[in-house]
């Protein structure tokens, strides 16, 4: 984030608050163009936003405004400066339903209490549809007030150019066109008086208090109700068992049945259509942010994509035939480069990130970064009462020590080593972060920067904590 826009964003949590600001903590980028810096002041903390797309900023603001009314949970728009296309709203922390989703299972088995969690997020989403669609502007919608066939068309051609032809995937194009023809005109049939949240995925969805809370809904317009919950269901690296799917369906499909206006029957007739498109699209995100953009977390999705587009191809029963569409879907799950694609190669650099005690010694080779310098969670008296839940600690080192100062440094330091490693095809890199039982801030600092590196390098990554027995790879 430029200085500048910082200075900004600076201003306006002043001035609108009348809070005094302590320090700033960046956001690292994921995959849109806003800029995120949260701002902890002395009574409160919130989360700046800059997008330079004054539309998008001025649909996500309505909409947080209207859902607000609606009392669901969004964030508050707690200011804005259209000039400056800057705005303040809630903070919901850092736990994701992905992230939640990942701690949570344990292989293809997820738990009652992860389940629990995905039933209050469907359950959420059928108000967001229903409720939420109720009296909403879609004027403001952007870049389209409805899914309709021209934003169809968009995503189906973000497949076909980013992902098709970026994987050198071989079609037909004017057989491929008129099958695209064919198929937005069957998905069209669906009743589509609905919102439809566009990003239903579990990225954008935060977990705060033990609550989902939502975001990025600023793509929003009126559509149909199967996309979203084939957004949640089919999100390629939460990678949900297809049994996990079926149940979170008849469930969505059971509260669904209270809405008396609802037509089930034909939510079923074109649920697998839109879970196809709604895959279509992800997959041209892919090959864009990917093949493209080169960015390392977007490849690492395809295998999981690949792998979900071969369990919908065999549910796909429609009224009409699309056989050059569904002849580059089997070619793309059959394509050697793809099915590569994401995988780890034996000549990438690894990256081996550990977390240690002091008490076991030094120790000694790589980068070793001593954590004993920033403050002990260990003693405050949140730290007694929390009984060391998941929550407390990130909440300790944003608020109460200097760990992301230490940890930007850090940062900086290995940007330069992993660059200069992969240069000069060095194969291993060793990074330790200690502290004195090995438990606590060596350890937030370890997931801290494997997360960071995950998301900016196409290494492999190995990732221990050794003094909780806890080893992952990724």
């Amino acid at each position: 984030m430029k200085k500048n826009i910082e200075q900004n964003i600076i201003k306006l949590f002043e001035e609108s608050t009348g809070d005094q600001l302590v320090r700033t903590e960046l956001i690292p980028p994921s995959g849109s163009y806003r800029q995120y810096i949260r701002l902890i002041g002395k009574k409160q903390t919130v989360m700046g936003v800059y997008n330079a797309d004054k539309k998008e900023n001025k649909a996500f603001i309505t909409f947080s405004r209207h859902f607000k009314s609606k009392d669901l949970p969004v964030p508050s728009i707690l200011a804005v400066d259209e000039s400056k296309d800057i705005y303040l709203q809630d903070d919901f922390g850092d736990t994701m339903l992905f992230d939640f989703i990942q701690k949570e299972r344990k292989g293809n088995h997820f738990p009652d209490s992860l389940i629990l969690i995905l039933k209050k997020t469907i359950k959420e989403l059928i108000r967001f549809q229903i409720e939420g669609g109720e009296g909403l502007d879609y004027s403001v919608a952007y870049p389209r007030a409805a899914f309709d066939k021209q934003s169809m068309m968009w995503d189906l051609n973000y497949f076909k150019y980013y992902f098709l032809k970026l994987a050198k995937v071989p079609f037909d194009e004017q057989l491929l066109e008129d099958d695209y023809l064919k198929f937005t005109d069957y998905l069209l049939q669906a009743p589509d008086d609905y919102f439809l949240y566009r990003d239903f995925q579990s990225r954008n969805v935060m977990l705060k208090d033990g609550e989902p809370k939502f975001i990025d809904y600023q793509g929003g317009r009126k559509g149909a109700l199967p996309y979203d919950l084939a957004s949640l269901l089919y999100d390629a690296k939460a990678d949900f068992p297809q049994a996990v799917r079926d149940e979170l369906l008849a469930y969505y499909l059971d509260e669904l049945s209270s809405y008396k206006q609802v037509d089930i029957k034909a939510f079923k007739t074109y649920y697998y259509g839109y879970v196809l498109i709604r895959k279509m699209q992800a997959m041209g995100a892919f090959g864009f942010r990917g093949f493209y953009e080169k960015k390392v977390h977007f490849l690492q999705s395809i295998p999981y994509a690949l792998r979900d587009l071969r369990e919908i191809l065999p549910h796909l029963d429609f009224s009409v035939e699309f056989p050059e569409l569904l002849a580059a879907l089997k070619r793309v799950c059959e394509s050697e480069f793809l099915n590569s694609v994401g995988l780890v190669e034996e000549n990438k650099l690894k990256v081996s990130i550990q977390s240690f005690s002091y008490r076991r010694g030094i120790q000694p080779d790589g980068f070793v970064f001593d954590c004993r310098i920033i403050d002990d969670p260990v003693g405050d008296i949140r730290f007694e009462e929390s009984h060391m839940n998941s929550e407390f600690l990130p909440t300790f080192f944003k608020e109460e020590t200097s760990m992301h100062a230490f940890l930007k440094s850090v940062c900086a330091v290995l940007d330069f080593a992993i660059d200069k490693s992969q240069k000069q095809k060095i194969k291993q890199l060793d990074i330790y972060f200690g502290c004195v039982g090995g438990q606590h801030r060596s350890v937030y600092a370890a997931d801290y920067l494997a997360k960071y590196i995950e998301g900016k390098y196409d290494v492999q990554i190995e990732l221990k904590h050794l003094e909780m027995g806890s080893v992952k790879t990724f």
